[in-house]
């Protein structure tokens, strides 16, 4: 594969906020791409922020946000390969109880090992999506993604473009 970085590492920031409470809501950032010469965004680590949840007596009750390469019509899960990032927040109780436990999740800023990115993006932009469970309203979420632009090969841009439109 043939990129040659053109940037040094940018930071893009972004939030999302839920349309109302306990709906699946996405958000579009444009990473403003120049596609007459190929240009990509090589993505070297996501931060997601979700707002807690809501304790609400007896009732489990979570805040999920993921970022993807291509729109969602649901969550998104680091099992598909158009998410590049995951974070839930969930409190967990039983009926009549009015303390919870806290758990969170995340899919790790970058994977360990020596990576030298966690995803290419070949289209102008990416989407961020956000759902709460059981709150009494809507919850917000916030997020980093830092990387760089690198122009790549005909061949490459073509394949790696394909590929991402094909993921959805």
């Amino acid at each position: 594969m043939a990129l040659k970085q053109t940037s040094e590492i940018i930071a893009i920031g972004f939030s999302v906020l839920e349309s109302g409470a306990n709906t699946f809501t996405e958000t579009r950032v444009d990473l403003q791409l120049n596609p007459l010469d190929n240009e990509v965004f090589v993505v070297a680590a996501i931060d997601l922020d979700p707002a807690p949840p809501f304790n609400v007596a007896g009732t489990n009750t979570s805040t999920e946000m993921s970022v993807s390469t291509t729109s969602l019509t649901s969550m998104g899960n680091i099992n598909q390969s158009q998410v590049l990032a995951n974070a839930k927040l969930d409190i967990r109780q039983d009926a009549g109880s009015v303390t919870g436990v806290p758990f969170s999740r995340t899919a790790m800023d970058e994977p360990q090992g020596a990576v030298p990115y966690i995803a290419i993006i070949a289209t102008n932009d990416f989407f961020v999506q956000i759902e709460g469970s059981g709150n009494s309203s809507a919850r917000n979420g916030f997020g980093k993604m830092w990387g760089y632009r690198a122009k790549a090969d005909s061949a490459t841009y073509a394949a790696l473009v394909q590929s991402e439109v094909l993921s959805s």
